[in-house]
């Protein structure tokens, strides 16, 4: 069965403008969370098992960043030729959950240990 490529957003004119510096921010995100789940992954001989939780927080909210980011850059370009642009609520709030569970994962895991 064939796949059908999804078409890029047209261009929106001027390539300096928000959606791009967006992405660029929400990629800077998800490098984090890889780097941070590199750290955890490290912690592992230490920490034991309770650091794979802490592993599988952090990747699966870099991969959930890098399955949506598309749409994300398109709705911001579409919101760029139509000039209403609104923020990506969930996206940001679900960002801020992980980051405060992960937090709380982690000073949990170290003061069992």
């Amino acid at each position: 069965m064939a796949r059908t490529r999804v078409p890029d957003p047209a261009p929106h004119g001027d390539p300096g403008l928000q959606p791009e510096r967006t992405t660029l921010a929400w990629g800077r995100t998800m490098l984090a969370l890889v780097t941070v789940s590199a750290i955890f992954m490290r912690w592992l001989p230490r920490h034991g098992l309770p650091i794979l939780l802490l592993f599988a927080v952090s990747a699966s909210a870099a991969a959930a960043i890098y399955f949506t980011q598309r749409r994300r850059y398109r709705a911001r370009v579409h919101g760029v030729a139509n000039e209403s642009i609104e923020a990506d609520t969930s996206a940001i709030l679900w960002t801020a959950f992980a980051g405060v569970f992960l937090g709380l994962l982690g000073i949990g895991v170290v003061l069992a240990n």
